[in-house]
């Protein structure tokens, strides 16, 4: 149940990004430096953290080939998130709409792709589907009766 922790981590700095992300971009006045900066948060976080506790603990090689592409594949799709996100708010979007629109269309596109990588060995229950649907009309309903800024 561990794991659970870090999925709370991962809803909270999620859902703290587009917020502090647009703050930032504004603050910068330009949306390609708050991507500069984003990138030297992942670097620090994401690069030197981890490579120096594998360097500590002798694990920095045997890094196999389709695991370093499938990886480093995951890491260009959330930088390319990231930048999207950017020119969203750099082309009008405000945090109240993009980002709950970003977070709630990502788990159903996570669902659908996992499920054709991993085939599930039996049909999906159909009431994934109404969740689905569930998901769509909670996130009209929140981007439709958000508070106005």
């Amino acid at each position: 149940m561990n794991w659970l922790f870090f999925v709370i981590g991962a809803i909270l700095s999620w859902g703290a990004y587009g917020p502090f992300l647009h703050k930032g971009q504004i603050a910068l006045g330009n949306p390609l430096r708050a991507l500069l900066c984003v990138g030297v948060a992942y670097f620090l976080m994401a690069v030197l953290i981890p490579g120096g506790m594998l360097l500590a603990n002798g694990q920095l090689n045997n890094f196999s080939a389709a695991g370093t592409k499938a990886a480093t594949f995951s890491g260009a799709l959330g930088a390319l998130g990231a930048i999207c996100i950017i020119m969203a708010f750099k082309t009008g979007g405000s945090p109240l709409y993009v980002t709950p629109l970003v977070f709630g269309g990502a788990p159903l596109v996570n669902v659908l792709l996992t499920m054709s990588m991993h085939p599930p060995k039996e049909s999906p229950n159909p009431l994934l589907y109404v969740g689905f649907a569930m998901a769509a009309i909670g996130g009209f309903m929140v981007l439709y009766f958000k508070p106005t800024s």
